[in-house]
């Protein structure tokens, strides 16, 4: 069984060192590391050359090769670099509980290797020196983990540091769809093609720190959005809507998708499109909603009163 481990890095001097010495210290060990650089200015490539110094399972694949591609971009030119059973994707200021690894390969290995299926598990939320901010990253934001199409459709609940996929999940993404990100990508694949599966509990610190990509929902990021006013997060909203309309079109393209998940994919991705009942009738035929009952409120109040579509004809 081959497992690569996928790390794209960006000026993380400040806490990649922490985050390569919790893999080092999985209980699993059988493992590569497989790191690419995005374009680093700062002391992050020293870094990953010290470590893969002390230890040949980390690989720098890029390491005369300065390049910047973008979060998305360069998590696929990891992930092609070289084939696997079984990926788990890593992120650079995070610190993974030992036994992390072990958990979600014990859970993917009950399944065929030829289904495409995605393992994720919850995250312990932690300030920069990893004190618990919140026990619970997925109860806290999203109420319940999703597992199904419907779900994930709308809403993302999974987080890459803490998920992991087989190599026929990796080999339905190609890499130049315009995506929202890679995670929920393929977590949508995972749920439409195969299996998306959820462990209930923590597989990592979650650190919340200025340079986040994107983060979890924390107080003061929610206050922040409040202060722009509706209008600002009614928009926001409405583009989302736009952008997971498009994500789930490239599921389309798959022969193998199922008829329903075909036909709910389908309605989802012009349902702006259609009369007020048109559209009424389709939220209620495949339940299309969010996770939280503030943001089911919103997704389906834009969605009836079609008020965006209507100002910009």
């Amino acid at each position: 069984m081959k497992v690569n481990i996928l790390m794209s890095t960006y000026n993380g001097e400040r806490f990649l060192a922490e985050q390569i010495e919790s893999i080092l210290a999985q209980t699993f060990q059988d493992w590569n590391l497989l790191i690419r650089d995005d374009g680093s200015t700062d002391k992050t490539c020293d870094i990953i050359s010290s470590f893969c110094e002390q230890d040949s399972r980390i690989r720098f694949i890029n390491k005369d090769v300065k390049q910047n591609l973008g979060v998305i971009a360069s998590f696929h030119a990891v992930l092609t670099e070289e084939a696997a059973d079984y990926y788990f994707l890593c992120d650079q200021d995070d610190v993974w509980l030992p036994d992390k690894m072990q958990v979600c390969l014990d859970e993917a290995v009950k399944h065929p290797q030829d289904l495409p299926v995605m393992v994720y598990m919850d995250l312990k939320v932690v300030d920069e020196n990893l004190r618990i901010l919140n026990e619970s990253m997925i109860r806290s934001q999203s109420h319940h983990a999703n597992t199904q199409l419907v779900q994930e459709l709308t809403e993302n609940t999974v987080t890459g540091g803490v998920a992991m996929f087989n190599h026929a999940l990796a080999q339905l993404w190609q890499g130049d769809e315009t995506i929202i990100m890679h995670d929920w990508y393929l977590a949508l694949l995972a749920s439409a093609l195969g299996k998306l599966i959820y462990i209930d509990q923590p597989g990592e610190l979650y650190r919340q720190h200025g340079n986040n990509v994107l983060g979890a929902r924390t107080l003061g990021k929610r206050f922040k959005i409040f202060r722009l006013g509706p209008r600002y997060i009614f928009t926001r909203y409405w583009k989302l809507i736009h952008d997971t309309q498009k994500q789930a079109n490239y599921l389309l393209k798959f022969s193998a998708l199922p008829k329903d998940a075909r036909e709910m994919i389908e309605n989802f991705s012009d349902i702006d499109k259609q009369s007020f009942i048109g559209r009424l009738s389709r939220i209620l035929k495949y339940k299309y909603s969010k996770n939280q009952w503030k943001h089911i409120f919103v997704f389906r109040f834009l969605l009836l009163t079609n008020i965006y579509n209507e100002r910009n004809k």
